[in-house]
């Protein structure tokens, strides 16, 4: 009979059975407070180096080029991505892709952003001459301030950290978040040295939520013209009935001759109207059983200021009204949730 297999596993591991919970919390806090302590170190270095990496870029007449090896690559990936969703225009290049022909991507009117740990990463260094001919800013992050790429660089950055979070000392941890969080406090310098605002972060994010909230005005959503249900105030419930059922919206508008808003009619003063035995659907005017000040907002709102303001209001249809009151539109909360703003 053949011999049974034995089941193996990588050397050193145990059973996840056999962990202790504690033990495990316990590396989870520590790479926590390892991390935390290079944070604190590096911001100790936050001074006129970066100023001036600051002041590089921002008159940059091209875009920053982010150029990393490894883990530092994946880092300058990060960093380039939140410089451009935040208004200043960046890319990343793989620097061994760059010395095959990608360098042809780097002009001279761009400032290129290097990162390497050591500062010796081979693929960075080859690309050196050719950058400092064609007259490039050069601002290197580097752990290293005596490395060659921080010699060689215009501007350094010192992203140099107490200790890694891994106990090996192996494993790029503690470096890789300091280069991250020193990459997030160039792009929020530079975002508010440019006046950068939240409507310019949407115009970058259309197809996301928050591109959405931020972009989409009660204009863009709410119904107009015949769409808008609306009756005098002289139409008896019965015609209000029938004017909300054809326009769907839940509700009709009370309005004058030159469309001013009079008062709104809803589902819900219908039902109260309906346990009301003197009521009338054929005799009852509009005007007797309308809500004379209902809640109403501008068409040049946000679409989620009239989410907020049915949210508070506990409400689920608005009118929108212009500066004198006459009624241009109507919204209820399926015409908020098909546009994904709630």
């Amino acid at each position: 009979m053949a011999n049974a297999t034995p089941t193996t596993s990588p050397a050193g591991t145990q059973d996840a059975a056999s962990l202790d919970d504690g033990a495990l919390a316990a590396s989870g806090r520590r790479v926590f407070e390892v991390e935390r302590d290079g944070l604190a170190a590096v911001s100790a270095r936050i001074d006129g180096q970066f100023s001036a990496a600051c002041r590089a870029m921002l008159s940059c007449t091209g875009r920053i080029v982010c150029i990393g090896m490894g883990k530092s690559g994946h880092v300058a990936r990060k960093i380039a991505a939140t410089l451009a969703s935040t208004g200043t225009p960046a890319f990343y290049v793989h620097p061994g892709e760059a010395g095959h022909g990608d360098l042809g991507m780097i002009t001279d009117r761009d400032v290129v952003l290097a990162l390497s740990y050591s500062g010796e990463s081979d693929e960075i260094l080859m690309l050196l001459p050719v950058l400092k001919r064609q007259g490039n800013t050069l601002i290197a992050m580097t752990g290293r301030p005596q490395s060659t790429l921080a010699r060689e660089a215009d501007l350094h950055l010192d992203v140099s950290v107490p200790a890694e979070a891994c106990p090996l000392a192996l494993a790029p941890t503690a470096s890789t978040t300091a280069s991250l969080a020193m990459g997030d406090a160039l792009a929020v310098a530079l975002l508010e040295a440019r006046g950068f605002t939240s409507d310019d972060f949407a115009r970058s994010h259309p197809a996301g939520a928050l591109g959405r909230r931020l972009l989409l005005h009660i204009a863009d959503v709410m119904h107009s013209g015949d769409e808008i249900p609306a009756v005098g105030p002289d139409a008896t419930l019965g015609d209000a009935l029938l004017e909300m059922s054809r326009k769907r919206l839940g509700m009709t508008a009370v309005v004058d001759a030159d469309r001013r808003l009079l008062g709104l009619y809803t589902d819900g003063d219908l039902r109260r109207s309906l346990s009301d035995p003197a009521t009338d659907v054929h005799g009852t005017r509009i005007e007797q059983l309308m809500t004379r000040t209902p809640v109403t907002i501008d068409a040049d709102a946000l679409a989620v200021e009239a989410a907020q303001l049915m949210e508070t209001r506990k409400i689920n249809a608005l009118l929108v009204i212009d500066g004198e009151r006459r009624v241009v539109g109507a919204l209820n909360i399926h015409d908020l949730l098909r546009a994904r703003v709630v």
